[in-house]
């Protein structure tokens, strides 16, 4: 059997199959495949003539090109074929499906599929998912590039290799790319929530799934809530837990607060005691609150500590810590008295006392501050984070002005938090 060069499917569809006499067997409706090693093979034509589906085998196909599609066999060998939810077909399970396209960090669709010989048998090499996809399936891909050239530009091809698509299975509702996991991880944690959110809630948490639990920390930080629930409801409670563990306490809060009670405590019998104290004094503060937006992941040391005891001890507790901005000096009772910043650290002498460069005229909110107030004094003193005191002078958090940012920009919904 004979296929030479290249194909697309487009070219293939709805083109006449002929007999060995060259009479009409019927027109190609669609492609049944397989997984073959090394790519996808095509098995069978699936072709339609009088509204009835028969099923033609690859091996019964003399010719098979964008020119001609001949057949060893006569119309009254054909079998009738009927569409079969464990058969994987080009048009019906692949074509205007969607993938994710690391590489652009963005969801991407079929427009069409580059098929190829190898030995006597078609394989799937390509998806298109460019402008050239879809002017081809239109039968003006020749006009498209004549236009293009009219105004000196060329028409680019966006295909994406088959090795980077995951291995087909029946029952498919989407395809996505297989992407190393070092190349997921080096996506922009928006860049991956950008992709989650652009595909259904169940493609989204099948990607998901497959980061590490660091990356999809990062990733889900960056999900609307409603996304962020719907992900962390369906995993099973170690996986939530070993995710939620890896986030900010402030980030783990706002998730947990979109969870029904039950399985938000799940998450939380799983997490290490201390942390999940942490969490749950974020959950007891009401929204729009200084509490509401504080962390409780911060540096503080003492006031007797050097600044070289202090440089040593930071350079261990800052990979623990989302932001660090300040440090934050209390005493023993745990009682805000002091603030200095690394700059003011690094520029000191190394046997100086923090007590000796911090600063003691301290701007601070009290957890029950309406947000708008500590929008106020943040921008007002020109701050990158501001200590949340109690009126006895113990410190609960910090609120960084990333957290400010997002009170003043106009957000589609604000998380409730609820104690747990």
């Amino acid at each position: 059997m004979a296929f030479l060069g290249e194909v697309f499917s487009s070219e293939i569809i709805k083109k006449h199959v002929l007999d060995p006499k060259g009479e009409e067997l019927g027109r190609v409706r669609d492609l049944v495949i397989v997984k073959g090693d090394p790519l996808p093979v095509i098995i069978a034509l699936i072709i339609e003539k009088k509204n009835k589906l028969f099923y033609l085998a690859w091996t019964d196909l003399n010719i098979f090109n964008k020119k001609i599609i001949s057949s060893s066999v006569y119309s009254d060998s054909l079998l009738i074929y009927e569409f079969k939810e464990d058969d994987l077909l080009i048009v019906r399970d692949i074509l205007d499906k969607q993938i994710v396209d690391a590489n652009g960090a963005k969801v991407v669709r079929v427009n069409d599929i580059k098929l190829e010989g190898y030995h006597d048998k078609a394989v799937l090499v390509a998806v298109d998912v460019g402008m050239r996809g879809i002017l081809r399936r239109l039968g003006i891909e020749r006009g498209g590039e004549d236009l293009m050239r009219l105004f000196k530009k060329h028409l680019p091809f966006s295909l994406i290799s088959w090795n980077y698509i995951q291995p087909l299975h029946p029952k498919l509702s989407s395809i996505a790319l297989t992407v190393p996991r070092q190349m997921v991880s080096e996506l922009h944690p928006a860049d991956l929530a950008e992709i989650i959110s652009q595909v259904s809630h169940k493609e989204g948490a099948s990607f998901f799934k497959d980061l590490d639990v660091e990356t999809a920390a990062e990733a889900l930080s960056e999900l609307e809530p409603d996304v962020q629930a719907d992900i962390i409801t369906a995993m099973d409670s170690e996986r939530a837990a070993d995710i939620i563990e890896e986030m900010p306490p402030d980030d783990a809060a706002d998730i947990l607060s979109d969870l029904s009670a039950e399985k938000a405590q799940e998450i939380l019998e799983n997490i290490e005691k201390e942390e999940a104290e942490d969490i749950q004094e974020l959950l007891g503060h009401e929204e729009d609150t200084a509490g509401g937006l504080m962390t409780n992941d911060y540096i503080s040391y003492s006031p007797e500590m050097t600044v070289k005891e202090a440089t040593e001890r930071f350079k261990r507790d800052a990979r623990e810590v989302e932001t660090v901005y300040y440090i934050f000096v209390i005493d023993k009772d745990e009682k805000l008295i002091g603030i200095t910043s690394l700059r003011e650290m690094l520029l000191a002498e190394s046997d100086c006392l923090l007590a000796d460069i911090m600063e003691t005229n301290l701007k601070t909110v009290s957890p029950g501050e309406d947000e708008m107030v500590v929008a106020e004094v943040v921008s007002k003193y020109n701050l990158l984070a501001i200590p949340v005191v109690d009126e006895n002078g113990y410190m609960h958090g910090i609120i960084t002005v990333d957290d400010i940012i997002d009170v003043l920009l106009p957000r589609s919904s604000r998380r409730k938090r609820r104690k747990v």
